[in-house]
């Protein structure tokens, strides 16, 4: 993932959290528990590292 200064990153951050998020609702359309439960870390993961650097995931952002 490339970015430039603090809006690259911020951009970045914000860009995992919607994979994550993408992620989460895939694998549970498959039902299967270990894909939520691996998409949950993941989620969980962004939106840790995205309150770490103060921010904000935007709505619909599910704590972990």
């Amino acid at each position: 993932m490339r970015w430039s200064g603090v809006g690259g990153f911020v951009e970045a951050v914000l860009e995992r959290v919607r994979k994550a998020r993408a992620g989460l609702t895939a694998a549970l359309a498959t039902e299967s528990p270990y894909e939520v439960a691996v998409a949950q870390g993941e989620l969980e993961d962004a939106l840790r590292l995205a309150r770490m650097h103060d921010i904000d995931p935007g709505e619909g952002a599910l704590e972990g």
